[in-house]
């Protein structure tokens, strides 16, 4: 039988797509040779590729590219897990991840982790397993499954955005604790007694975390522990929060979990003809990129979220040559502005 008789059966007799076997019959190779060639390694005679090559034209044969990163473990794809995008941090931590994933040509691949792709199951592996990236990195605001913390639980070298990572996952976060304590410590400093929050969502880690450092810092400086007021990261429910607290108390300094909750306590403040920092100083988290044009401009932490993402990404990339986990911490900054000033005298 002639080649040109083979590819005519071939075509014929298949009506699907050639397989490397087929390419491997007509050039009469193996398939281990079509698949050098394919996958661009040595080892092969010039002869025999240039058979392979004619073959796969004639056959119109298309690598499979999947097949063929799985084989690889090489998917130039960087899976991104995460349960909202609605907290500014999270955002602008994508935005960090993804740009810094294209300037390594990778591509990036959201997986929302409330997906039944996400979520069947078996949760944060689950969706790592169904997914074909190279490495993960995990955007937290809540508290991960159970699953993910089992010690083989995780597929593909991970990265988790917090300090709460599950074993044998990489960690990058923002030391939450010492910006927060800063904060505080700077209220009090002014001379303010003791210091309101208005604390993020209950489920939230980062909400968690802030309040926990707040309410720690108070203790250790021995002074009175308010109730918090509670928000859902809005400046809305920043509004409501201390509308709340104004009417049965009347804070000096107030400590925001984030910046957006703290514009709505501008808003209830004014409202209630309280001023910013005469009456009451006012401090919030994250250096929005609108924080400096509050009025008054905003004391703030900042939290570099961006600088977070390419970390993230730095690390995630590591893992592919070295899978042990590192933990990488980056301290925050407290930016002073004018909505922040010592207590009214009394």
């Amino acid at each position: 039988m002639t080649k040109r008789t083979a590819v005519g059966r071939i075509i014929m007799a298949g009506k699907k797509r050639a397989s490397m076997g087929d390419v491997a019959r007509l050039a009469g190779v193996s398939a281990q040779t079509v698949s050098r060639v394919v996958n661009g390694e040595p080892y092969v005679t010039d002869e025999k590729r240039e058979a392979v090559l004619a073959a796969m034209r004639n056959l119109k044969y298309q690598p499979n590219a999947a097949a063929r990163a799985m084989k690889r473990g090489d998917f130039k794809t960087i899976g991104v897990l995460y349960r909202s995008l609605h907290p500014v941090g999270n955002r602008k931590a994508l935005e960090g991840i993804v740009d810094a994933a294209a300037a390594h040509s990778y591509s990036t691949l959201l997986i929302p982790m409330g997906s039944t792709q996400a979520s069947g199951g078996g949760g944060m592996p689950s969706a790592l397993e169904q997914s074909a990236i190279d490495v993960a990195i995990v955007i937290v605001s809540s508290s991960l499954s159970g699953a993910a913390e089992r010690p083989k639980a995780l597929p593909v070298p991970t990265v988790v955005l917090s300090s709460h990572a599950p074993k044998l996952a990489s960690s990058v976060s923002i030391d939450e604790a010492a910006g927060t304590r800063e904060a505080v410590a700077h209220l009090l400093g002014l001379g303010h007694l003791t210091v309101h929050h208005i604390a993020g969502p209950e489920r939230s880690l980062p909400a968690r975390n802030r309040e926990d450092a707040w309410r720690a810092a108070l203790i250790e400086a021995g002074r009175p522990v308010p109730d918090v007021v509670r928000g859902d990261w809005s400046a809305e429910s920043g509004y409501h929060a201390t509308r709340a607290l104004l009417k049965t108390q009347r804070p000096s300094a107030l400590f925001a979990g984030n910046d957006q909750m703290a514009l709505g306590a501008y808003r209830a403040l004014f409202e209630a003809g309280v001023r910013i920092p005469e009456d009451v100083s006012v401090v919030g988290c994250d250096n929005i990129d609108e924080a400096g044009s509050f009025s008054p401009p905003l004391t703030t932490m900042l939290m570099d979220w961006d600088l977070i993402g390419r970390q993230a990404l730095q690390v995630a990339l590591g893992m592919l040559d070295d899978p042990t986990p590192t933990i990488l911490t980056t301290p925050s900054t407290l930016i002073v502005r004018a909505s922040t000033a010592p207590p009214p005298a009394r």
